[in-house]
């Protein structure tokens, strides 16, 4: 129906009303009150069918859409119709001297009641009637605050939601039992399995979107002992600035599950840092460097310069960031290798940066097991050409991307990692660069991380393959690592290792079990196969050695290990000479480093 047609229409409808409601409101109270003639109910009846529809366009009664009607809706009603009664009396007053309150009264109730009942009665019409009938998804909703009212009333507003709420599930005490919406308060978190057999629920929807991540683990928990399908609303500030809609849920992610909060960043001193200078990113095109870049952007470096071994790489992370930022900044893409000790240092030269995010690693444990030497080439050697092009042309801050693996190492990627430490730790003591390090425990989602892999695995019909069932591992998000590195380089001093609080370790078999959950999996469907443990894995991770332990944070959530004089000499003796460079001579001071003594590794190593 077009928009003079549907004002028309309720206009002719709204006379009808007001001429039936003073009508009524005379022949009821006429037997009883013969001052109150005809000629003034016609003249009421003018005064109020012309005070009504000006009120009403006043109050806007003809442009709702009363398909959605709420208490906002009625209340202007109820104004529309109080002063339109009251204009009324005003007039009676003037004409006949009198105003007859006990008609004027009858009529603003039968006023009131047959204008709200009309607009009220179309939604209910549309609601039961027209809204074509669909099988839903029964929903039990996790929260009965504001974010969880506002759900119900919008799947149950909606012709087009799939889901029927059926419950609300509250930790209050003082909620339990009452109802929203007509959505019973029906228990709390841990009667989920039990609500979700009884009520027969086949999607569970967590509504309260600023939950911490240690309850949305327990919840998780309780939910995942149910077979019905677990998602999350989206930030209320995400609906209300219109990015998503109320019903627009996402699954829940493995980053949910990690038990602690993300760290915050002190951005004012970051923006002291980044803004309006020159930024060097080496691995740029990897998962850690690119997600540097990105959150580097936002901060509006004068130059930002994308430097990397793999063209395709550096390639997709230069024209994602061009599209984004092309005229605020300047975006330079450059292809080189950080073991190329001469083009680093030519890079260096031309663009003079003020801090370099040193990110460029080979990081895979297993394979890095097997080439030792290259290990070396790229972890020792292109860290040393890097951190010594810094020193040379005087970079301002040096951030090392290191690893927890570097702790007490059993690994040749872990080894490599440590005598990098030493090596800027030592370029720092003489430098007037502020070399410092970052160790990161596993990054879940980066390339070669186990959540690709057991992906690959769930969607392959498993077995979902773990090394031993009580290997554990520290775990972060990328965004929330390369945060960690860029708060690093604000907080520099020189030769500090900065360490995020990240919370207990969690199991691999654990971490496997929730990823088989969250993708509509049961545990019996996939399965999950141990392959025993790998060369040069450990069983437990560590982020600081017992001698490099520091007890006070820093910044909320991180913290600084000592510095620890640990083979300095030999460190020393490493970064002066240069012939000691030579990566079969580096391979097997790796490997005395790591205690290695296999036999294959060392044939490699050789």
């Amino acid at each position: 129906m077009s928009y003079t047609k549907r004002v028309s229409m309720l206009i002719l409808l709204d006379s009808i009303i007001v001429l039936t409601a003073i009508y009524i409101g005379y022949y009821t109270l006429h037997p009883y009150f013969s001052a109150y003639t005809f000629p003034t109910l016609v003249i009421s009846s003018i005064a109020l069918l012309a005070s009504h529809h000006l009120f009403a366009f006043v109050y806007r009664l003809y442009q709702k859409s009363w398909e959605y009607a709420s208490v906002g809706e009625m209340l202007a009603i109820v104004r529309a119709v109080t002063f339109s009664i009251v204009m009324t009396g005003v007039i009676q007053f003037f004409v006949n001297g009198n105003v007859y309150v006990r008609v004027l009264l009858i009529t603003w109730m039968l006023h009131v009641i047959l204008i709200g009942g009309s607009r009220f009665s179309w939604r209910m019409y549309r609601d039961y009637y027209i809204q074509p009938k669909q099988e839903k998804n029964r929903a039990l909703i996790i929260g009965a605050g504001s974010a969880g009212s506002m759900l119900v009333r919008q799947l149950m507003k909606s012709r087009d939601a799939d889901l029927l709420p059926v419950g609300f599930v509250d930790d209050d005490p003082k909620k339990q039992k009452l109802q929203i919406y007509g959505v019973t308060v029906v228990g709390k978190t841990e009667d989920i399995p039990r609500l979700v057999e009884k009520l027969n629920v086949d999607n569970i929807i967590i509504a309260i979107p600023s939950l911490s991540k240690t309850v949305v683990q327990k919840v998780y928990q309780e939910c995942s002992k149910t077979n019905a399908k677990t998602q999350i609303m989206p930030m209320i500030e995400d609906i209300v600035s219109g990015k998503v809609a109320v019903n627009q849920f996402r699954d829940v992610q493995v980053e949910d599950l990690l038990g602690r909060e993300p760290v915050e960043l002190d951005i004012k001193s970051i923006s002291e840092k980044l803004t309006g200078k020159t930024i060097l990113v080496t691995g740029a095109g990897g998962s850690i460097g690119s997600e540097i870049c990105r959150q580097v952007s936002k901060f509006k470096p004068k130059k930002l310069l994308l430097l990397g071994h793999g063209e395709n790489s550096i390639y997709g992370i230069d024209m994602e960031l061009r599209n984004k930022y092309r005229t605020e900044f300047e975006i330079i893409p450059i292809i080189a290798d950080i073991q190329d000790r001469s083009r680093i240092f030519e890079v260096m030269e031309s663009h003079s940066p003020d801090v370099v995010y040193h990110a460029a690693a080979h990081k895979h444990v297993p394979l890095m097991e097997y080439n030792p030497k290259e290990a070396v080439k790229n972890n020792v050697i292109g860290t040393k050409n890097v951190a010594e092009a810094a020193d040379t042309f005087g970079v301002k801050t040096f951030v090392l991307v290191s690893s927890d693996k570097a702790v007490n190492p059993t690994n040749v990627m872990g080894s490599t990692k440590r005598i990098a430490e030493m090596i800027i730790q030592n370029l720092d003591k003489e430098s007037p660069t502020n070399f410092v390090a970052v160790r990161f425990g596993n990054v879940l989602g980066s390339r070669g991380s186990v959540i690709p892999l057991f992906k690959k695995q769930i969607q392959a019909g498993g077995p979902v393959t773990v090394t031993h069932p009580d290997m554990t591992r520290y775990f972060m998000t990328i965004p929330e690592a390369s945060r960690l590195v860029m708060q690093a380089g604000a907080l520099a001093r020189g030769g500090e290792i900065f360490v995020l609080d990240m919370g207990e370790p969690v199991k691999i078999v654990d971490l496997a079990k929730n990823l088989i959950k969250l993708s509509g999996y049961t545990i019996e469907e996939i399965g999950v196969k141990y392959a025993g443990i790998r060369p040069g894995e450990k069983m437990y991770e560590e982020l600081l050695g017992e001698n490099e332990v520091h007890g006070e944070a820093v910044f909320p959530k991180i913290f600084i290990g000592k510095t620890v004089e640990f083979e300095y000499e030999r460190v020393t003796n490493l970064v002066e000479n240069h012939t000691a460079f030579e990566p079969n001579y580096l391979a097997q001071y790796v490997l005395d480093l790591a205690n290695k003594r296999e036999k294959l590794v060392v044939k490699s190593a050789n």
